[in-house]
């Protein structure tokens, strides 16, 4: 069978090619994949071989190449690794521990709190108009206002997080490669990191978001911010984090802050961005469900994590083979590319019996939405929650929602993304 559709971006703004995952995954756990303007990669199909390549590290590295298929130009190579995703251990494990202290039990619960009362508010004031756009109206605006929080960033600065991934993220997608700055960020931080927001090039194209370069925007405002929770710090998660001082004496430095500001403005953005509206969909196309979930509540855990297994919003991840290995039979040299397949491994037979299916009864906890090993995702429950709250809002309405137009997909093949989703509400 013909790997390539699964590299094209074109492919996915149908949808994800599940049945030609299916065939490959049959035919193989790994599969080489060639690129048009790069060396080519080794895909990693079934979910068993996926999760050892996550958890080993010192074999498929996140450092050597970075995280993403495309290579980063070699004078980007150096501050794409200093990025926390991009790390391996003993670096990774570092600012790993850090950030894991810093999210106390008392800050996790205030979140909590607040995320319920955000997707309680969203839900509510869309649901006012009967019809609306889930993606843009509900969907987009809880991850910003809970990374608002986490930050200490002023809520009306939140909008300048959806401009930075939607240039991210984006990239291949010519209407979030622009973006749109509109009525994003009053305070003065945020005025000052716009007058810095670089200009779409000659082919309405901005210049690449993985370099320093393309992002100056994001990393003055993250710079500021730094020194503000460092010299002044509030009761958010970052505060506690410039806060701390490690048992050797270290600290996180500004330039670490500002790494992971782009970490979490970003991918702590887009995952839920995408994964809200993909679980909405889920509903939508199996009402039967929706309604069995709004008649026994008990199960919405355990239906949020078939959301996450069935719509898997990242689709992929990179790492780089860092000795001569094999892998399922497959010889893999050093250098090599090696990237994951999740959306393929989440649909694996060999351990989700009838993987098309959605199952709101399935047993949880398979899944690999969230990764695996060392670099298994830090905002996994904060993700839970603002999920879980945004579709208890949903099944507490008097009313049902349903499609009111098509979906409108992202053209990525690294994010499985939503643009709009039309709805409308109707009884029941």
């Amino acid at each position: 069978m013909d790997a390539a559709p699964i590299l094209d971006p074109d492919t996915y703004v149908t949808a994800v090619p599940h049945a030609l995952l299916t065939g490959l995954r049959g035919e193989a756990a790994v599969r080489w994949v060639d690129e048009p303007d790069g060396p080519g990669f080794w895909a990693i199909l079934r979910h068993a071989e996926v999760r050892h390549v996550l958890r080993t590290p010192e074999v498929y590295s996140s450092w050597l190449g970075a995280t993403q298929i495309r290579d980063p130009a070699p004078e980007a190579l150096d501050y794409v690794r200093r990025m926390m995703l991009n790390q391996d251990p003993p670096n990774h494990s570092r600012l790993r521990g850090l950030l894991t202290r810093a999210f106390t039990p008392r800050a996790l619960a205030r979140l909590a709190d607040r995320i319920d009362g955000w997707a309680r508010d969203l839900v509510a004031k869309a649901v006012e108009r009967g019809e609306f756009d889930f993606a843009k109206d509900v969907a987009a605006d809880l991850p910003l206002l809970t990374l608002a929080e986490v930050f200490g960033v002023p809520a009306e600065d939140r909008w300048l997080m959806f401009d930075w991934s939607n240039r991210v993220i984006g990239f291949q997608d010519p209407e979030y490669a622009v973006s749109d700055t509109e009525g994003a960020g009053f305070t003065d931080l945020a005025r000052r990191a716009l007058r810095l927001r670089p200009k779409p090039e000659a082919d309405g194209r901005m210049p690449d978001p993985r370099t320093r370069d393309g992002m100056p925007d994001l990393y003055a405002y993250a710079t500021g911010l730094g020194e503000i929770k460092r010299l002044h710090p509030g009761e958010d998660v970052m505060s506690t984090l410039m806060s701390h001082v490690d048992d050797d004496g270290g600290r996180v430095s500004i330039e670490e802050f500002e790494n992971l500001f782009w970490l979490f403005s970003v991918a702590g953005n887009e995952t839920l961005r995408n994964g809200i509206p993909g679980g909405m969909i889920a509903l939508l196309s199996h009402v039967d469900s929706y309604r069995r979930l709004r008649a026994e509540p008990d199960l919405l855990p355990n239906a949020v994590e078939e959301m996450l297994r069935w719509w898997t919003p990242v689709m992929h991840f990179r790492r780089t083979a860092t000795v001569d290995t094999e892998l399922a039979g497959t010889p893999i040299a050093a250098g090599a590319k090696v990237v994951v397949w999740f959306s393929s491994a989440n649909r694996d037979e060999r351990v989700f019996p009838d993987p098309d299916r959605f199952d709101i009864t399935r047993p949880a906890g398979e899944h690999l939405s969230f990764g695996h090993g060392p670099h298994f995702c830090l905002g996994a429950h904060v993700a839970r929650v603002q999920l879980r709250a945004m579709f208890r809002a949903v099944l507490d309405l008097p009313c049902r929602l349903d499609f009111a137009g098509e979906p409108v997909r992202l053209r990525s093949n690294f994010q499985n993304g939503i643009k709009s989703l039309p709805v409308t509400t109707t009884a029941w």
